[in-house]
């Protein structure tokens, strides 16, 4: 007998190579041209919508913008100076109050919670207040602070802006730091260092490009912010009082009130506000990708 004829023929066993089921083949082109075609519509909503926003916000943009409060009702001329003030004040309030809160529940989470119930409750917590509707934090503050004081104020605004963005800074600032390698929290404590003077002296400075870039963009995000401003800052055509007391100008604001109304001259200091807001933030966003680009270069 012949020994080729034992061995067993692997010919038919042995997988097909280079050859695609047509049905397999329909499937793939018939999904790359859904999600070209998605992204060409996506594409071309936003970018219409940019055009516009340019075309007639640039229309808009004269020195007296920056220079002049905006106008009372069906008067012309005027700017948007105050509500630009008015809008640093609050979102620097803002990230003033999150910025410690958010960095250290984050250091918490990452270095000292790592498998405790109470960080993952913390984590939990976390992510339900990063997707709750800013609406809710407004009618909250405005619960917590407004109807006490018996008044809108600047204070209330930025607390409301501190909670939306405390969320942005505690998720970015354990990401960061769990990119830590564990060797240099070992090299720290070797050295005789405390877990505290480890964390400020290696880990934070390790991760600091992150943890800054978390901040830049939890102020992107606050940034634009009009529902819960509507509750607790409101609005006002003059500039606010030193004690931030009663309504204080903001851009948000100010863009949902003149877009809605009748005067042409309003409606073009909308357009003007709404591309100088677009633009702060598309600069904040940028900023923050070439911050963390290094971090994630490491």
């Amino acid at each position: 007998m012949d020994a080729s004829s034992t061995i067993p023929s692997t010919r038919s066993t042995a997988p097909r190579r280079g050859r695609v089921r047509p049905g397999r083949r329909i499937a793939d082109r018939s999904l790359r041209v859904a999600c070209a075609s998605a992204t060409f519509v996506g594409a071309l909503v936003l970018g219409s919508i940019l055009v516009m926003l340019i075309v007639e916000g640039v229309r808009g943009f004269t020195p007296a913008l920056f220079a002049n409060p905006t106008p009372g009702p069906g008067s012309e001329g005027g700017g948007i100076a105050n509500a630009i003030l008015g809008s640093l004040v609050l979102t620097g309030i803002g990230i003033v109050i999150a910025t410690p809160v958010g960095v250290m529940a984050g250091t918490f989470l990452a270095e000292y919670g790592r498998g405790s119930k109470l960080a993952a409750l913390i984590r939990f917590l976390n992510d339900i207040l990063l997707s709750a509707p800013s609406i809710l934090i407004g009618l909250f503050v405005y619960t917590l602070m407004v109807r006490p004081m018996g008044t809108y104020s600047g204070w209330a605004g930025g607390v409301a802006l501190a909670i939306i963005a405390v969320p942005v800074i505690v998720r970015t600032t354990e990401d960061m730091l769990r990119l830590v390698p564990g060797t240099l929290r070992e090299a720290g404590a070797a050295l005789g260092a405390p877990p505290s003077k480890v964390i400020m002296s290696v880990t934070w400075r390790a991760a600091s490009a992150g943890i800054v870039t978390g901040i830049i963009l939890a102020l992107a995000r606050i940034a634009g912010e009009t529902a819960p401003l509507l509750f607790t800052a409101l609005n006002n055509n003059s500039w606010f009082s030193p004690d931030l007391m009663g309504g204080v100008a903001n851009l948000p604001v100010m863009i949902y009130q003149f877009a809605l109304s009748p005067y042409p001259n309003w409606q073009g200091l909308a357009w003007a506000g709404a591309l100088l807001i677009t633009g702060s933030i598309l600069a904040l966003s940028i900023v923050a990708r070439f911050v963390i680009k290094p971090q994630t270069a490491r």
